[in-house]
């Protein structure tokens, strides 16, 4: 997959608007009763950067971007301001936050994960981009500042020695969702101080 390893500008991703897709079939019956099927494992993310856009130097800032990844070719990071910890947003990233795996004496690369969950129901995500320097691990809750990397390309947490089988490892860390544009062209007046004719500029969340 083509990707650039490269954060969309944050003061223009504050304001922007999206979050996540999922799509379901139904069938409405002829008793009027409904089947629903899932098509979709996994949510998908959608966002559009054009509300976040306030001043001319914003829109300048979003066109080189846009011609620097090449339209819709290159991927990149965003960051989510609604969903962007492995904690809740009021809190700070702690090692115990999300369960990431169970070591087996054998195991050394782990996976980063973040499960939601309501009630007796959860999913789990896949982190793919954690932030650089803020991953933190523990081993059945005790810290680990030692002993393990993890690649920021990928959210694939190494250990030196495996951890011991049962042991619970867990994970803290800043994340940002790998994007591209979901355009090739990008549809703006020439009068920039009329922003707010900026229809759309829509980022799609790419997975493997």
């Amino acid at each position: 997959m083509a990707f650039h390893e490269v954060r969309f500008p944050d003061d223009i991703s504050r304001g922007a608007r999206g979050g996540p897709e999922r799509r379901t079939q139904i069938v409405e019956l002829a008793s009027g009763d409904e089947e629903r099927n899932a098509s979709w494992a996994n949510s998908r993310r959608r966002y559009d950067v054009a509300y976040g856009i306030r001043r001319a130097d914003d829109l300048a800032a979003v066109v080189a971007f846009f011609e620097a990844r090449n339209g819709r070719l290159y991927g990149f990071r965003f960051k989510d301001w609604a969903d962007w910890k492995s904690c809740l947003p009021s809190g700070t990233p702690a090692a115990t936050d999300q369960a990431i795996g169970t070591g087996d004496g054998a195991t050394t690369d782990f996976q980063l994960v973040k499960a939601y969950m309501s009630g007796s129901q959860s999913w789990t995500r896949t982190i793919t981009k954690p932030v650089g320097g803020t991953v933190r691990i523990a081993i059945d809750g005790v810290g680990q500042t030692s002993g393990w990397s993890v690649d920021t390309t990928t959210g694939i947490v190494s250990f030196t020695t495996a951890p011991t089988s049962g042991a619970t490892v867990t994970a803290g860390f800043e994340f940002d969702v790998p994007v591209r544009f979901d355009t090739d062209t990008l549809d703006m007046t020439l009068d920039v101080e009329r922003l707010g004719s900026i229809t759309s500029i829509p980022l799609l969340e790419v997975r493997r």
